[in-house]
């Protein structure tokens, strides 16, 4: 059980890291698209943190079924 537990919380960790990356990225990419400039650094952080928010939520929901 517990091996379960935290094969699952590793994971969602995993995943919850990589959305986070993308999102920074993205909106890196974003931000010089428009204003053709680099994003500051901590712009990206805020970016990712918003968005690892509802990945970890709906992560932790969803059952352990796959």
């Amino acid at each position: 059980m517990a091996a379960e537990l935290s094969m699952a919380f590793g994971k969602r960790l995993l995943i919850t890291v990589v959305a986070t990356l993308v999102a920074g990225f993205l909106a890196g990419l974003l931000w010089r698209y428009f204003f053709d400039a680099q994003l500051p650094s901590f712009l990206a952080g805020v970016v990712g943190g918003l968005a690892a928010l509802p990945v970890w939520d709906a992560l932790k929901r969803r059952k352990h079924g796959s």
